[in-house]
């Protein structure tokens, strides 16, 4: 007797799909690969979700809410919002681990921009992300790390800019790690914002 199949939850089958769209292109990528990263079967997958593209949909349709909770999580391990900035940076960098693999995101960003259907979900996510870093921007002004004049939304548009920038110039330039290169741009940007702590004068 065969045993019975697996059962995943949802949140499974999109943590499986990621996982295996680090590793593979859109025109590598099946339902076939992604039941065998999730322990279950392809047929299993197309009853639940009818095809690779409707999978995906819902996969990018969550990534939003996914944003803003990943950034709600970081800013309960720092005790600094600059340091949930530059935590937040490095975890881009994550994109790219070689420049294959940033390859790999941009073909599948490529997908988000020219289909409507998944550009709308870019939308909402980017949307959702540039309000988190506001808000981050913004208690960093509270706390006194950040210039009381700083805009928090103009600043986040411009960091939010530099990242996306920096992932792609550093697959050009590719010196160091992609952390180390989008740390320093991030500072390069908040330098001018930040306030400067007058040192004691020794007597």
């Amino acid at each position: 007797m065969s045993p019975r199949p697996r059962k995943v939850t949802d949140e499974e089958v999109f943590a499986a799909a990621y996982r295996a769209m680090t590793r593979l292109g859109p025109g590598e990528l099946t339902l076939a690969e992604i039941a065998d990263e999730a322990g279950v079967t392809a047929g299993a997958l197309v009853q639940r979700f009818g095809s690779k593209r409707d999978l995906l949909l819902q996969l990018s349709e969550g990534a939003a809410e996914g944003n803003a909770t990943f950034i709600r999580d970081m800013r309960r391990q720092h005790r600094s919002p600059l340091a949930v900035l530059r935590a937040y940076a490095e975890c881009m960098a994550d994109l790219a681990s070689s420049p294959a693999a940033l390859a790999r995101s941009l073909a599948y960003l490529q997908i988000d921009l020219t289909d409507e259907d998944f550009r709308k979900h870019l939308l909402a996510q980017s949307t959702v992300t540039r309000r988190a870093l506001a808000e981050l921007l913004r208690e960093a002004i509270d706390a006194g790390e950040l210039v009381s004049d700083s805009d928090p939304g103009a600043l986040a548009k411009v960091v939010e800019t530099t990242l996306a920038g920096s992932l792609l110039t550093w697959a050009i330039y590719r010196e160091g790690g992609a952390a180390r290169w989008l740390r320093a741009d991030l500072d390069a940007v908040l330098a001018p914002h930040l306030v400067r702590r007058r040192r004691p004068r020794r007597s």
